[in-house]
């Protein structure tokens, strides 16, 4: 029996979908082969490699997906329109009553609250309604060749083959274009260093089994370092008097400064706590804890972790977001979040990526300018005002 008829049968095997075969790409097969000595070094078999990649074809639409992600090209209010629509509150809900022996059972094992593990579940997957079917391993390995990017994608390449030498079966490595399975939506890395059976099982199943999935949301949540009783944040009211040249300090620091929540509650006992204004000082204010930046470990984006935390309050039957959005508000376009990025780093503000996504890091710069050009209120707000000024030498 040739190589070629040896892998084609290990292939089948693994129950690999007939449609990865086709015309083959010498460059692509090169690149693939070029992975050996990294799978080799992750204790991957040759029959196991060989098996993975007999076949495998590339998808060249992937080197145009996903250049534009919507968590950073829409406003965090319509990004939270839909995240946390009355339609998705109430599934939630329905799930959280549906599902809360075993969401219990992972709250109580790994400290993450039933309702944010449920809000993730919902952002993710729907539920598990949407959980994808295209193959993982050619959408990995199609975006490591295409695209480059250090060794992300092909870590990730390397790790669903560790996934398949431990036992997976092939045809379970389905999921989104970008490599997610399930219904956590892992990269093949997270679910080798996260994904747990809650029942203790060898194989954790996080495409079938939502207790599986579940557990593995939990676990992810709580070796990020979720603390324990403490909120993701609040809704809060700043008062008139406040001292914007700082946005950080403890709860009580902030309290004492004459922050309050919306609600009247005591604001979260946070050692750490930042203010964020995501529509500017005339709009909703948010001080965040440390876990909200732990949300912000399972997807890097302020509207999806504040999507996962609103979400998760609503589910858990608290209020909506009380103050009013601006009517007039509107995000700047990319190319002037570039801008304004490269005019900070220009002016020694701003020491990070250059990629017009606003993050931590960039909302301090704009505010450490704000406070120095004596701009009043220092929200941090990548506002038309602040790019202005800022074009204009001031």
């Amino acid at each position: 029996m040739n190589a070629t008829r040896r892998r084609l049968l290990l292939l089948s095997a693994l129950g690999a979908p007939s449609a990865l075969f086709a015309q083959a790409d010498p460059r692509f097969d090169a690149f693939l082969q070029s992975l050996w000595p990294k799978a080799q070094a992750q204790r991957v078999g040759r029959a196991t490699f060989d098996a993975a990649l007999a076949g495998l074809a590339l998808d060249p639409a992937l080197a145009r997906s996903g250049d534009r992600q919507a968590e950073f090209e829409r406003t965090l209010k319509a990004y939270l329109d839909d995240a946390a629509s009355p339609g998705r509150v109430a599934r939630g809900r329905e799930a959280l009553q549906k599902h809360r022996a075993d969401l219990a059972q992972a709250e109580r094992a790994y400290g993450a609250p039933a309702e944010i593990i449920v809000a993730i579940w919902g952002m993710e997957t729907e539920f598990g309604r949407d959980a994808g079917d295209k193959d993982v391993l050619r959408s990995l390995a199609s975006l490591a060749f295409s695209r480059g990017e250090g060794e992300r994608f092909s870590d990730e390449v390397v790790a669903a083959m560790v996934m398949l030498e431990r036992g997976i079966p092939r045809a379970k490595l389905r999921g989104s274009w970008a490599g997610a399975m399930g219904h956590p939506q892992f990269l093949p890395s997270a679910y080798l260093k996260y994904a747990v059976s809650l029942a203790g099982g060898k194989t954790p199943d996080i495409w079938s089994s939502t207790a599986d999935a579940h557990a593995s949301i939990g676990n992810f949540i709580g070796k990020e370092g979720w603390k324990r009783g403490l909120a993701w944040g609040a809704e809060v009211i700043v008062p008139a008097s406040y001292d914007w040249t700082s946005l950080k300090g403890s709860a009580a620091a902030l309290a004492a400064s004459g922050v309050k929540s919306v609600d009247g509650s005591a604001l979260p006992a946070a050692s750490h706590a930042t203010l964020f204004f995501p529509a500017g000082a005339a709009g909703p204010a948010f001080l965040l804890t440390e876990n909200y930046w732990i949300i912000k470990q399972y997807n890097n984006s302020d509207s999806y972790a504040m999507s996962v935390a609103h979400l998760g309050d609503r589910i858990a039957g608290r209020g909506a977001i009380q103050a009013p959005w601006p009517k007039d508000f509107r995000l700047l376009a990319r190319e002037d979040r570039l801008k304004l990025q490269t005019l900070l780093r220009d002016k020694g503000f701003y020491n990070d990526k250059m990629d017009g996504r606003f993050g931590p890091a960039s909302r301090d710069a704009i505010h450490e300018y704000q406070v120095g050009a004596g701009m009043f209120p220092a929200d941090g707000f990548a506002s038309a005002q602040v790019l202005a000024r800022l074009a204009g030498g001031r």
